[in-house]
């Protein structure tokens, strides 16, 4: 009994569901529309999926091995495919193996092929053939200050320029979707999925929703306090230091990080403290001599 669903993925009658899958897979990357430029492509494409959808589920097979192909009136399916026209090969594969149908015939048609089908109509079942994967992956590269405050950022991708949002507070590697940038096929397209990447800050560094930034700060202020102007991604602010501190001590500032995209909350800001030693030929004489007699060991 003829059996050319499994010519068709080149494997044996005897494969096992991993062989049909591999076999599958490697037949439908070759012959993908948006990969291979052969005239008969997108047919080879079609019988492709249409024999492993009915091989790779078990009722299916069952019932394809009991008939072969018979089912297809006696011809290889290929064709069998070949011979639709314009007919969605699809839609005739679900009506074979839909429910109900003649007696000693099969999914409502006679088993001497397609002479004609019984009115117990068609059931559910079969899907068709498994559609192509149609989205990409890109990886793209953003300005940390866009990352925290959102934004354009504008795409070159697959020969075309456009411009996307940048949400306020993504991390890196995170990833957006853009609608219809993907792959087509017939009157389908996927999406596109960038993949983000943030570049560093020369003045920032993120932890989660926090930032920290360092800040120098005169010797002065840093004994006996002071204050300070500070620029933050959002706004100037002057900030109070209070008498004593060390370099590298942080002082923290409220919600001045960056935004949760899932809470709205704010992250804070820390602000590390530098504390500049000034030379001692850049100090007036008579205090410069003060501060070697009286500054402690």
């Amino acid at each position: 009994m003829a059996k050319s669903l499994y010519e068709t993925l080149g494997v044996s009658e005897n494969a096992s569901q991993d062989e049909i899958k591999k076999a599958y897979r490697r037949l439908a990357r070759k012959y993908h529309p948006d990969i291979c430029k052969e005239d008969n492509c997108e047919e080879k494409f079609k019988e492709i999926n249409g024999a492993y959808e009915i091989l790779s589920d078990e009722k299916k097979k069952a019932q394809y091995d009991q008939m072969g192909d018979n089912m297809f009136g006696g011809q290889s399916f290929h064709d069998f495919a070949g011979g639709q026209g314009d007919v969605d090969l699809d839609e005739i594969l679900r009506n074979i193996f839909g429910g109900g149908g003649a007696t000693g015939g099969f999914g409502g048609f006679s088993s001497g092929g397609f002479g004609g089908r019984s009115s117990g109509g068609f059931g559910g079942g079969f899907s068709g053939y498994s559609e192509p994967d149609l989205d990409v992956e890109a990886k793209i590269t953003i300005a940390f200050n866009t990352a925290v405050l959102g934004g354009k950022h504008s795409v070159n991708y697959g020969g075309e320029s456009f411009d996307i949002k940048i949400p306020a507070g993504i991390k890196n590697a995170e990833k957006l979707r853009v609608k219809g940038k993907g792959k087509s096929y017939s009157n389908q397209k996927g999406d596109l999925y960038l993949i983000v990447n943030v570049a560093s800050s020369p003045e920032y560094q993120r932890d989660g929703d926090n930032l920290t930034k360092s800040v120098e700060i005169p010797l002065k202020k840093a004994i006996f306090g002071g204050k300070v102007d500070v620029k933050t991604l959002y706004k100037d602010i002057t900030v109070k230091i209070p008498a004593g501190v060390k370099s590298g001590q942080k002082l923290r500032v409220k919600e001045q990080g960056v935004i949760n995209r899932k809470t709205k909350n704010y992250g804070d800001l820390y602000l590390k403290l530098n504390v500049v030693i000034p030379k001692a030929d850049e100090l007036d004489a008579d205090l410069a001599s003060i501060m070697q007699e009286k500054l402690p060991e």
